[in-house]
């Protein structure tokens, strides 16, 4: 079935690409950034290739080895005829320079590389490794405010698009809630998961490689923010699924819940600046924390973690918190939203939630079939958005992202509830029998 969808879409692509782009012509994607260093070129030519292939309908399994594979061509190549012309910069006086190089140009070459990719395979298709089929709901509004500052990523062949072939399989899912506008939450969503995926720990110490690699992706937007003047910020939480290992990583209020056998698992404290121990932080440093509307550091910002928000470092910390959980088998799902959904349901309110989205007809006011009798991906596929609808109607007037990981199959949710929900009836109904005797 990969193959074919594969093929088919292999067909379609050379057809619309049959062959190189030609020197001048406009690029069938805009480039995130006008200039990149050498070390952003990695995030941001995967996100270009993923994103062409993704408006395209490619399969999710091909896009990632296409761009990959493209991405290992292209960094092989001599890039110094990229470099920006007197353009290279020092973050601080006593740093070496980092050269720049034209967006436009080299992303030009690394589509060239994917669109001949595409045409080799297309003859002959190499082998396509299997891969982790986590079904994943996620829905973002940008509700009443004026921009859509929220990112968000779910990447479950994280091994794939990393060349990574150590036998551990990897799923990876990230929501960002920028703030002072979307180039930190952007950036963040663009670079993390590459940061995570070169740490040398990832297998060993998963705790430790988020770590290092939200500090790396918050040195490496401070180098942007100063040459671009950016003064955005974001918090973001992260998911890393590494065999029967989950562990979470998170800067500020966006939060992540595991839900096991219909309850909730707390496994984070989100960061807020009236939290104890990060009010203690903030003192400690010669900060303080203020009552304007909400609580805020030093007067300004309402988060008190975040990659970003310089003017206000290190009391706005970009040191990442993280947790890990064995997955014994019994895990409904994993949510991630940011604040805007979380504002206004409480984690203990999740599950229901979800177990009434998942019940809910196709569309009710047509009397449509219900979700059972639907596909497995039209189960899913509602959820996230239902619960979107709930914190809006709930009061929510900030941006609101929602993402569900199914750990196990919905149909199989709701087939559990019905079992205990009939198991439960049947023992009220002998304990009331039992009551009239």
């Amino acid at each position: 079935m990969e193959e074919e969808a594969a093929r088919c879409f292999l067909g379609r692509f050379v057809e619309d690409f049959p062959a190189a782009l030609e020197e001048g012509s406009p690029l069938p994607v805009s480039p995130l950034s006008r200039r990149v260093s050498l070390e952003e070129l990695h995030g941001e030519s995967l996100e270009l290739g993923l994103r062409l292939l993704a408006a395209r309908g490619a399969p999710a399994g091909l896009s990632t080895l296409l761009c990959q594979a493209a991405l290992s061509q292209l960094l092989q190549d001599d890039l110094s005829p990229f470099h920006c012309a007197q353009e290279a910069e020092a973050n601080q006086e006593d740093e070496p320079q980092v050269a720049l190089l034209q967006s436009d140009t080299v992303q030009r070459l690394f589509l060239n590389k994917l669109i001949d990719l595409a045409l080799a395979w297309h003859q002959k298709l190499p082998e396509l490794p299997p891969s982790r089929v986590l079904q994943c709901s996620v829905h973002a509004i940008k509700n009443t405010r004026r921009k859509m500052e929220d990112k968000h990523l779910a990447l479950a062949e994280f091994n794939q698009l990393f060349g990574i072939q150590d036998g551990v399989e990897r799923a990876y899912y990230g929501v960002f809630d920028g703030h002072g506008g979307v180039d930190a939450a952007t950036y963040t969503a663009t670079h993390l998961h590459v940061a995570l995926s070169q740490q040398q720990t990832l297998q060993s110490d998963a705790a430790a490689a988020f770590k290092s690699a939200f500090t790396r992706t918050d040195d490496m937007f401070r180098s942007k923010a100063k040459r671009e003047r950016l003064r955005s910020g974001t918090t973001g939480v992260a998911v890393l699924i590494q065999g029967q290992e989950l562990t979470v990583a998170w800067l500020g209020d966006s939060q992540v819940i595991l839900v096991r056998e219909g309850q909730a698992v707390t496994l984070m404290d989100p960061h807020k600046p009236d939290r104890e121990d990060e009010k203690q932080r903030i003192e400690d440093l010669g900060g303080c924390i203020t009552f304007m509307g909400c609580w805020r550091v030093n007067g300004t910002y309402a988060v008190s973690r975040a990659i970003g928000d310089f003017d206000q470092k290190p009391y706005v910390s970009g040191d990442a918190d993280c947790s890990t959980v064995q997955l014994l088998g019994g895990e409904d799902y994993v949510l991630l939203a940011c604040d805007g959904f979380f504002d206004a349901v409480r984690p203990s309110e999740v599950p229901q939630l979800v177990l009434d989205a998942l019940q809910q007809p196709a569309d009710p006011e047509a009397g449509g079939n219900t979700l059972p009798e639907l596909s497995e991906d039209a189960i899913g596929q509602r959820v996230a958005q239902q619960l979107v609808a709930h914190a809006k109607s709930a009061g929510s007037s900030d941006n609101i992202t929602v993402m569900l990981v199914f750990l196990r199959p919905p149909k199989q949710l709701l087939a559990q509830h019905s079992s205990s929900g009939s198991a439960q009836a049947t023992q009220d109904s002998t304990s009331q029998d039992a009551a009239q005797k």
